[in-house]
């Protein structure tokens, strides 16, 4: 449900100030009283942080803020006499120094062509460091998403696809593709890449310090089995390694997980959230929900199958058989038990797969440690079933994510509140079966009670975006809905659960259309061609192996008379 301030604000985007209450105008102007006073206050504390600023850089507003960094509009006087606009990043003092390099060659190497934000000066006083870079007046991707033209939304991938193949031909893997990072000048047709904090490198990067800050990050990571996820209300997905490695672990790594775990919060890594955003078309097509998701490890074959809910089995109950030594998962609550059940022998096989239970020989197994960083919403499923091996395929996904969104009308369009939740979404788009069998070239094992088909993604774009030629209504018979909230009908984002909402995505595809548009409207969006659902189908390619790159992208029939 919407806050009452976001439907103010969404209110706001809609329609006149004056035409609003005079409470709501109150609000809005006491708002931003207070949020310009916060952000003065924010300015002062960087030019006592970082001097130097002082005599160089007019600082008029912050015009970005995330969870590692501010960015900041400033003036810069010339010796011409002129002035240049340049954005500031200030990185929080927290930040890891190594990154912070990383993210400078990153911008100093690959920076400044093709697409991609270069860097003009960078400022550290003791722990605060200050990168300033060109500074690119660009639009809300919220703002413009419904009034872009079709031609305008294959210029705005083929720009992107352009600054992927320059990145990726150094060997970084941007890791948090979002509309957010890519800069666009609707009026002069310029973009930029940008934010290269979450950015790692592949084996052959030419990023030096990319190499360093991967290897500082492998260190202390153990290789081990994903969780088994149990989605409940009858539908249970589960994601597991396919090959059996039980290593043994610390006491301390089991004392931290409980016997009787029902449930595994999983901890958000590094990645900022997108902005939140209050707009008529920001409605997600899959909105957060509330699945019941429960965990235990799995150490069978790796033979994937569709399952049954299992029936619950009390762990008390069961005991495991040692060569030498009994151990009941009943004492698992004593700290020796605990000690002794991480010394299980590497044989042992659990009897805790599709249960809501956790067995003593996985809980004596450590977390797999994978890079996860990236918005919710963009992340490839590769990222979200946590595989060791990630390459430049994650940031093509994310393109992906954003092609659909321009081609559907909707943004996000994937809104999840946690990685599992994410991974049975796209199946409801990509479907079951073929998640199952990506996921197994990549050394997963996805297993999920319900066969979730594949969609069409000509019908599924049409359909949400009202160019489907069931939703084609004359304007005598349904009058323009544009700017209200019902551009996607409340039962798609009402928390549900996922057998429930895949029956909903049915029926709202067979009938339910969410916009109308008139016949003048149209701005191509009558005419896409095969070609565009095609170069979709690649991008949200499952196995990352197989998905299209950027520099096939460019060549791909969708593009062909554009120029590289």
């Amino acid at each position: 449900m919407r806050s009452p301030r976001s439907l103010l604000f969404s209110r706001l985007n809609s329609t006149n100030f004056l035409s609003l209450s005079s409470y709501e105008r109150c609000s809005i102007l006491i708002f931003r009283i207070l949020s310009k006073a916060g952000i003065k206050k924010d300015i002062e504390k960087l030019y006592e942080a970082v001097p130097q600023l002082v005599n160089m850089f007019k600082i008029k507003e912050k015009i970005g803020e995330g969870t590692f960094s501010s960015v900041y509009l400033a003036t810069a006087q010339l010796q011409t006499g002129h002035e240049e606009k340049m954005a500031l990043k200030h990185l929080i003092p927290t930040s890891h120094p190594l990154r912070i390099a990383a993210e400078l060659q990153c911008l100093t190497v690959a920076g400044g062509q093709d697409n991609v934000m270069g860097v003009k000066y960078c400022f550290r006083k003791n722990d605060h460091v200050v990168i300033v870079m060109p500074y690119l007046e660009h639009e809300s991707f919220l703002d413009i998403l419904n009034s872009l033209s079709f031609e305008e939304v294959r210029e705005y991938m083929f720009n992107l696809f352009r600054a992927l193949r320059r990145i990726h031909h150094f060997g970084i893997v941007h890791r948090d593709v979002k509309p957010s990072n890519f800069l666009y000048n609707r009026q002069l047709k310029q973009y930029a890449l940008v934010d290269f904090g979450l950015a790692q490198g592949t084996p052959d990067t030419k990023i030096k310090l990319l190499k360093t800050a991967h290897s500082e990050d492998e260190q202390g990571s153990c290789s081990q089995n994903n969780p088994t996820i149990a989605l409940g209300n009858g539908v249970s997905v589960s994601v597991t390694a396919a090959t059996q490695t039980a290593q043994q672990s610390a006491s301390k790594a089991a004392d931290k997980r409980s016997s009787s775990l029902s449930k595994i919060q999983i901890k958000q890594g590094r990645g900022g959230k997108e902005d939140s955003v209050h707009h008529s078309v920001q409605r997600s097509v899959f909105g957060e929900r509330n699945f019941n998701v429960c965990s235990s490890t799995y150490q069978e074959n790796s033979s994937t199958k569709l399952i049954k809910q299992s029936k619950m089995i009390d762990v008390s109950s069961r005991k495991l058989v040692t060569k030498k030594k009994i151990i009941s998962t009943k004492a698992l609550s004593n700290g020796a038990a605990r000690k002794a059940a991480s010394a299980c022998p590497s044989n042992l096989t659990c009897d805790c797969y599709a249960t809501d239970r956790v067995c003593s020989i996985c809980l004596s197994r450590c977390q797999q440690v994978a890079p996860r960083a990236g918005t919710p919403g963009f992340r490839a499923p590769e990222v979200l079933t946590k595989c060791p091996t990630q390459t430049t395929a994650i940031d093509m996904w994310s393109a992906g994510i954003i092609f659909l969104s321009l081609l559907s009308g909707r943004y996000p369009f994937y809104k999840a509140s946690d990685d599992l939740t994410a991974l049975a979404q796209i199946m409801t788009v990509r479907g079951s079966r073929e998640t199952i069998q990506a996921a197994k070239t990549f050394g997963k094992s996805v297993l999920c009670t319900q066969v979730v088909p594949a969609q069409n993604l000509r019908t599924l774009c049409e359909k949400l975006r009202g160019t489907h030629s069931s939703c084609m209504r004359s304007q005598d018979e349904v009058p323009s809905k544009a700017g209200n909230d019902s551009a996607l009908p409340d039962k798609l984002c009402a928390p549900e659960p996922l057998g429930k909402q895949i029956q909903q995505l049915k029926s709202f595809q067979e009938g339910d259309c969410a916009l109308e548009m008139k016949a003048t409207d149209m701005k191509g969006w009558d005419q896409v061609p095969d070609e565009a659902y095609d170069l979709l189908d690649k991008l949200l390619d499952l196995n990352p192996a197989t998905r299209i790159t950027a520099k096939e992208a460019l060549l791909h029939p969708f593009f062909k008379d554009m120029k590289l």
